[in-house]
């Protein structure tokens, strides 16, 4: 019995995809080249003026206001004119709103900076546009393409999870921007999946557990697990002691782990590991390694495993994807695998993939069970 929920739904925003897929190419067909080159060698112009506004919480200090550029700079602690001039290249495309001369206010896109939406993308658009996971793309990635090195090894001297062990700010900002992928995600993951055949979800690399939290809070009979290092898991803890439903959070747990090492084993059959992006940040060696270890746990039940990752088209592959790639090839030594890719590694793991459960998101479920 397949656990895809909601097909229609998830059939249609595949459909949206490839419409948006088709809307991102045209100006590349339409613009003349020399221009539309100059245009891509400039995209980082208006990364950075993001960055900016989110640094200094321009959405947030705005609110529900309409105010002219004298008053923002002032609520923000900087010069006007060139507040101005930063506020008018972000509503040249599209983000924030002009309302008159010289007077902003938020707009849709503008809101999901605000600390105080839910669903807001300041530190996932922090995180990127530091100068931490900057310097790699600037100082790095000729080398890394000539070498097939890792940029932000190169930029740092050492890989991306052992410099987070080791600078306590950028591994806080990290998580946190991890927590905001669901608003780009949604909640599809819990929706468009049956976690109500299970009985606990083990929540491999969870970070604080918010994906835990809101299968949890569409399936009242689950229970979570969730696994991560020390330092992470002494956050999340912290971070849930504050907020959110006592109850639901009595369903959940923590525990210190690495996925490289050792994984809980499974106590029933009612059990299903879920990795979200977790193995795109591997290469094929400690990808297989993971994959062992959680085949290792589940022993003799039929515990099933359910990775979130995207599945990468064999030709034509779209933007976004092609951009999450290049991401990992930047930060780790790992990638963005077809589903060609995907099945070697299982057959090396002693898994095999028993569904692909598609989601209204970028990515997709795979579910494993003991080969």
């Amino acid at each position: 019995m397949t656990l895809q929920k909601n097909g229609g739904a998830v059939w249609c925003f595949a459909n949206v995809l490839k419409f948006s897929a088709w809307l991102q190419a045209l100006p590349s067909k339409m613009m003349p080249p020399p221009f539309r080159l100059i245009q891509i060698s400039s995209a980082f112009w208006l990364s950075r003026c993001l960055y900016v506004a989110a640094v200094l919480d321009i959405a947030s200090c705005l609110g529900d206001d309409t105010l002219p550029c004298a008053d923002i700079a002032a609520r923000v602690g900087a010069e006007p004119d060139a507040t101005y001039r930063l506020l008018r290249m972000l509503a040249a495309n599209g983000v924030f709103d002009e309302h008159a001369s010289r007077c902003f206010r938020n707009n849709k896109l503008s809101s999901f900076l605000r600390t105080d939406n839910a669903q807001n993308v300041r530190a996932m658009i922090l995180m990127h546009n530091s100068e931490i996971m900057s310097r790699p793309w600037f100082e790095q990635l000729e080398r890394g393409v000539r070498e097939g090195s890792v940029p932000f090894e190169l930029a740092h001297g050492q890989e991306l999870y052992r410099y987070m062990d080791s600078h306590a700010a950028f591994d806080t900002l990290f998580s946190q921007a991890m927590d905001s992928v669901e608003a780009l995600a949604g909640e599809s993951f819990a929706a468009d999946f049956d976690w109500g055949r299970f009985e606990r979800v083990i929540d491999v690399g969870g970070s604080r557990g918010s994906k835990a939290v809101t299968i949890l809070k569409h399936h009242a009979h689950l229970k979570a697990l969730v696994v991560d290092r020390a330092q992470v898991i002494a956050a999340a803890e912290a971070h849930w002691a504050g907020h959110g439903e006592q109850a639901l959070l009595g369903r959940m747990h923590f525990q210190v782990g690495d996925a490289m090492n050792a994984i809980p084993a499974a106590t029933s059959n009612g059990d299903i590991y879920l990795l979200s992006a977790v193995l795109h940040g591997f290469d094929d060696g400690g990808a297989a390694q993971v994959l062992q270890n959680v085949a290792a746990a589940i022993g003799t039940t039929a515990a099933r495993v359910a990775l979130l990752e995207l599945v990468v088209p064999a030709a034509n592959t779209d933007l976004t994807t092609a951009s999450f790639d290049m991401q990992m090839f930047m930060g780790t030594r790992g990638r963005e695998r077809t589903l060609a890719e995907w099945q070697r590694l299982f057959a090396r793991s002693g898994l095999s993939l028993e569904e692909v459960v598609s989601l209204r998101s970028f990515g997709k479920l795979l579910v494993l069970r003991r080969a």
